[in-house]
């Protein structure tokens, strides 16, 4: 029998939380707040919302319950690399964090991870292993990736010879600009460069054989990595969830075709309709997405965490 993990059904999605505590910031997705804990220690909250982005675009509705499914993927693949690099992770206990209501920890259970504070390293490092999405527009212009030349001929969705470290500038509005491995390093400097290189290819390699033992395809996947008091990486953010990877099922995999997805992938193909409609221009403010889309997507979402986890998530 497989094992059920069951959470509360949201009445409506969550789409900005409003809690007594100093507000740091709002990402696409998550809301950041600072905290001290029950013990006294100086925190990081982030709480995932079930807002929606795609094209660096946040949409007019969200999908209920999906900050939960996020926040569970991510504590499962936390675990899953602990021995390997540590994360950020203290608690996701809402009861660790004082002055909240009742009506507040209801809201954010499941849905939050209290985190250490530390240094963030400005770049988003992306590990690509197969042709897809922005690599794909950039291959076809270039020939290349993030600086790597890759083989003539290849189609969407081919595996590449061997998977690549492709960084990106972190900007706080708009589209992360990708950069090369010289950019990097004059960056963060050689040696933080090369950590951060090693570190997401081997991240993403143990995720892929673990993906593969699941009849999963990772194609590419990011990670953000933050520095400890020794200087050295903890991982941080969120990891290898539906909204940060692209996810395939290994017996449906086509190159040159569409893949079916377990990620975003089904949410960007439908705006990608109403783009060709001339229904939406790929600018704020998002269009509302009909319901269908977004049960699909929801599914899509709890798909991929009951083949990666082996556990059901259910709202109840």
């Amino acid at each position: 029998m497989i094992e059920s993990h069951d959470f509360p059904r949201p009445a409506a999605p969550l789409l900005e939380t409003s809690l007594p505590l100093p507000l740091r910031g709002r990402g696409k997705v998550r809301d950041l707040y600072d905290v001290t804990l029950d013990d006294g220690q100086e925190a990081l909250l982030l709480v995932a919302t079930d807002r929606l982005s795609a094209f660096d675009v946040i949409m007019g509705n969200g999908i209920a319950g999906k900050g939960i499914v996020l926040t569970q993927l991510a504590c499962f693949w936390f675990g899953f690399f602990a021995p390997r690099l540590p994360h950020h992770v203290i608690t996701t206990d809402p009861l660790r964090i004082p002055g909240l209501s009742d009506a507040d920890r209801a809201q954010l259970e499941g849905r939050i991870m209290v985190c250490k504070r530390l240094p963030v390293v400005p770049v988003e490092c992306v590990a690509r292993g197969y042709l897809a999405g922005s690599g794909w527009a950039e291959y076809q212009r270039d020939g290349a990736v993030c600086g790597h030349l890759l083989p003539e001929g290849l189609r969407n969705g081919d595996r590449l010879p061997h998977a690549i470290f492709a960084p990106a500038h972190k900007v706080d509005a708009g589209h992360d600009e990708n950069i090369d491995f010289a950019t990097l390093e004059h960056t963060v400097g050689p040696a933080l460069a090369e950590a951060l290189a090693q570190a997401t290819l081997m991240l993403y390699e143990e995720a892929s054989r673990y993906a593969a033992s699941r009849g999963l395809i990772l194609a590419d996947t990011k990670f953000e990595f933050g520095l400890d008091g020794k200087g050295d990486l903890v991982l941080i953010d969120e990891v290898i969830t539906p909204d940060s990877s692209r996810f395939w099922p290994a017996d449906g995999w086509t190159p040159g075709q569409p893949q079916a997805s377990f990620d975003k992938q089904f949410i960007r193909d439908y705006l990608e309709t109403l783009v060709a409609e001339g229904a939406w221009d790929r600018q704020p403010p998002g269009p509302l997405l009909p319901d269908a889309v977004l049960q699909q997507t929801l599914d899509r979402y709890l798909d991929a965490y009951a083949r990666l986890t082996g556990r059901r998530l259910r709202f109840v």
